[in-house]
C-alpha cells in the first residue's frame, strides 16, 4: 500500500489552510473581478435600512425594528423591580408590574402611602371611571358594528340570500335600549 497522494492540492487550498492557521477566517484565496459587496460595521443602537427592512443592534445582536416593538416592551416583565430591586418571581408580582410598573410589594407600599395621605379613594375612583369609559366605548363600537352588519350570504350556486331575521322596527328598539343604557352609564361617570 502506497502513501502517495492521489490528488494534488491547488494553490487556493494551500492559501485557505494558511489563513485558517493564522486565524484569518475571512482571508481571500482567489482573485476575482466584478461585483464586490460593501460591508458596513454598525454599533450598538444604530438603526439602518437594508432590503426594505429596518434593523438595529440591541445587546450585540442584529434585530429588525417592527411596528410592535413598543407593544413588546410594554408587556415584557423585567427580572427585578425597577423601584426596589427585588426579583419579580411570583405571578402576582408579574401582574402587578404589568399594571403599575412595580412589584406587588411596592404596589402595597404605594397604596399605603396613598391611604395615609387620604388620596387612595380618589385614585380608586379615577381607576373605576377609566374602566367604565372603556366599557362604554366598547359597547358603542359593538352596537355600530352590529347595525352595519349585513346578513347577506352567497350560496354554493352563487345566489345571494338575505338572512335578515330582524326587522327595522326591532333594530330601532334594540338601538334605543342600548343608547338608554349608555346614557345611564355616562350619568354614573359624573
Amino acid at each position: 500500500m502506497s502513501n502517495n497522494l492521489k490528488k494534488e492540492f491547488k494553490h487556493s487550498d494551500v492559501e485557505r489552510m494558511r489563513n485558517i492557521i493564522k486565524k484569518d477566517y475571512t482571508g481571500k484565496t482567489k482573485l476575482q473581478s466584478g461585483y464586490k459587496k460593501v460591508y458596513k460595521k454598525y454599533k450598538e443602537g444604530d438603526i439602518w435600512e437594508e432590503s426594505g427592512k429596518k434593523w438595529t443592534i440591541k445587546n450585540g445582536l442584529k434585530q429588525n425594528v417592527t411596528k410592535l416593538d413598543a407593544a413588546k416592551q410594554a408587556i415584557q416583565v423585567p427580572l427585578t423591580c425597577p423601584k426596589c430591586g427585588k426579583a419579580i418571581k411570583s405571578h402576582i408580582s408579574k401582574e402587578a408590574y404589568k399594571v403599575n410598573k412595580m412589584c406587588f410589594d411596592c404596589v402595597i407600599d404605594w397604596q399605603a402611602e396613598l391611604r395615609d395621605k387620604g388620596m387612595l379613594e380618589d385614585y380608586l375612583m379615577h381607576a373605576k371611571k377609566g374602566n367604565l369609559k372603556y366599557y362604554i366605548n366598547e359597547i358603542e363600537a359593538q352596537l355600530k358594528d352590529t347595525l352595519e352588519q349585513t346578513n347577506d350570504y352567497v350560496t354554493e350556486q352563487g345566489d345571494l340570500e338575505n338572512w335578515n331575521s330582524s326587522k327595522e322596527k326591532e333594530k330601532a328598539i334594540v338601538t334605543e335600549k342600548v343608547n338608554e343604557y349608555i346614557d345611564y352609564l355616562k350619568k354614573k361617570l359624573n
